[in-house]
């Protein structure tokens, strides 16, 4: 495997072709924006890449499988594991924070050293999915966890507001099944928003601009990838018809002839 990761890392510092259309970035922050129509909309502001490729993976190779492995974000040699820290030294570069491989359907230009950043990849009016890891928080009960209603707070009955009820009804078995709805830990997993609209890219800074919330706190980590939604993967925006008005700002309505009915 170190032999095949050798031969790939070629000094090239090139960028990778604009058909990869993949990127790893960290979450900054929620702001507003107005778009082109005058829309204040809720943005999320995500710093995507530079990425480096450092692995290439083919279904012709004993790999079985057409990926790329990318990396982001700069770190110490202390914080890596010996497994990571060899790719990277197989590939020739520096450490960085994190590793995550995606599959493609084609690796056809790919090589290992070679940059993914922002421009010419993504532009505003694309439709990209986020991935990242929601916020953890602990264990919960089940009005906060699935938004149970609760037990009613009369008659005497002053410990059991925020209880989950019955948990079981089945005379036969006499146990709670795998699946039930109760109190336990929250948060802490991996969650995908599809389909969100760039609204804004600015390619000097490398950050996006999302519209709509993303998954996780400020500073996680989160991967922008094309929306595997549908074949429609862009904003197709509609020309609004304008409205004629006289001098004294009255709508002036066209006449339409009405063919009468023999």
């Amino acid at each position: 495997m170190a032999d095949e990761i050798k031969t790939q890392a070629a000094a090239v510092t090139e960028k990778a072709p604009a058909t990869v259309r993949v990127l790893l970035g960290e979450k900054v922050g929620m702001t507003q924006i107005f778009n082109k129509e005058g829309e204040l909309k809720a943005v999320t502001v995500v710093r995507v890449g530079p990425c480096s490729v450092v692995r290439v993976k083919a279904k012709d190779t004993k790999d079985g499988y057409a990926a790329i492995l990318l990396a982001y974000g700069s770190t110490k040699e202390k914080h890596l594991t010996r497994a990571d820290l060899g790719q990277f030294k197989a590939a020739g570069l520096p450490p960085m924070r994190h590793l995550k491989e995606f599959r493609l359907a084609d690796t056809a230009g790919l090589k290992v050293g070679q940059t993914v950043d922002i421009a010419d990849r993504f532009a505003a009016g694309d439709y990209v999915d986020v991935q990242g890891t929601s916020k953890g928080k602990g264990f919960a009960g089940v009005m906060k966890r699935h938004n149970f209603s609760g037990l009613p707070a009369s008659h005497g009955a002053s410990d059991k507001e925020r209880s989950p009820g019955s948990l079981t009804s089945r005379r036969s078995l006499g146990k709670v099944l795998k699946g039930q709805r109760m109190a336990g830990h929250m948060g802490f997993v991996t969650v995908t928003m599809q389909k969100l609209e760039i609204l804004s890219v600015d390619a000097e800074k490398n950050l996006v601009y999302l519209h709509g919330s993303v998954p996780g706190a400020n500073g996680s980590l989160v991967s922008v990838i094309e929306t595997s939604k549908n074949l429609k993967r862009r904003v197709i925006r509609e020309k609004i018809k304008q409205v004629k008005r006289d001098k004294m700002g009255n709508i002036i309505q066209e006449k339409t002839s009405k063919k009468k009915a023999k």
